[in-house]
């Protein structure tokens, strides 16, 4: 064998010997890199969970005085409480209501009737500040005859209308006092936090006319793929898999964050009974 063959047989092992040896310290630097995000979630954790000092009966309205705007499924430094993720714009605004009542069978037994309430308990209107105008407007809602367009993805034409049925909202200028009671959220992660993949957030109920806060429920998650994005991964949506306190999850296994925010509001803060 030529010596120039060794020679380059030799830097072949060499390059291929660097290259496995890069490849595993880059894999044990992800490893050590998700054991502390995962310590760093476990220590959060113990401070996680719903706090609820009071509650009231009785109440047909709230103030939200935050209104989810975005969504935000991988991008990790917008501390914008992506543990608390809910709908967003008007429909976070309808998920405040008692719209999902409204289309069961009465005719099922009380038992059956009484553990929907439970599940969809919803008040009579929300306010809100129209960030356009900084005013604040009361929202009530109603099943209302609208128009719709078919939907291509559901095998229509995407031009075709026809009637149907939805819950609509109807916006009026609020009148005067504003609700007693007060929605808001915020994000409490730290910088250290994120670079983790890690958020936390704090629901809150308060009672505007003495500034006391009536319940909170503080929760944090993490994303075990550490912000990999291949494939399409969403950082923040599976992040919800690993959360404390946990989400609910459907028959398949898939956890949702989708109406989390009344149902802890209503924990605190009971509905009047609709008659």
């Amino acid at each position: 064998m030529k010596r120039t063959t060794i020679v380059a047989l030799l830097f072949s092992l060499l390059l291929t010997a660097c290259a496995g040896s890069g490849e595993r310290a880059h894999q044990e630097a992800a490893q050590a890199r998700l054991a502390k995000a995962e310590a760093m979630f476990q220590e959060r954790c113990k401070t996680a969970g719903e706090f609820i000092y009071r509650t009231a009966e009785n109440v047909e309205g709230v103030f939200l005085l935050k209104v989810r705007e975005r969504s935000n499924f991988g991008d990790q430094y917008r501390m914008d409480d992506p543990y608390g993720h809910d709908s967003t714009g008007e429909d976070y605004l309808k998920g405040f209501f008692l719209e999902p009542m409204l289309h069961v069978n009465r005719n099922q037994s009380p038992e059956v009737l009484e553990k929907i309430r439970r599940n969809y308990q919803g008040f009579r209107y929300v306010e809100a500040i129209d960030p356009r105008d900084g005013k604040r407007y009361r929202y009530t809602g109603s099943i209302k005859e609208v128009t719709s367009t078919t939907s291509i993805t559901m095998g229509g034409d995407g031009k075709t209308q026809f009637k149907t049925k939805a819950f609509v909202l109807d916006k009026v200028p609020a009148p005067n006092p504003a609700p007693r009671y007060g929605v808001t959220y915020d994000d409490i992660s730290t910088r250290e936090e994120r670079d983790y993949w890690i958020a936390g957030s704090s629901l809150k109920v308060i009672d505007l006319q003495t500034n006391e806060v009536m319940a909170e429920r503080i929760g944090y998650m993490v994303d075990r793929g550490q912000g990999n994005k291949a494939g399409g991964r969403s950082p923040w949506l599976l992040a919800a898999n690993y959360a404390c306190p946990r989400f609910p999850a459907d028959p398949g296994g898939h956890v949702y964050q989708t109406g989390q925010t009344r149902k802890f509001v209503t924990k605190v803060l009971q509905p009047i009974e609709e008659k």
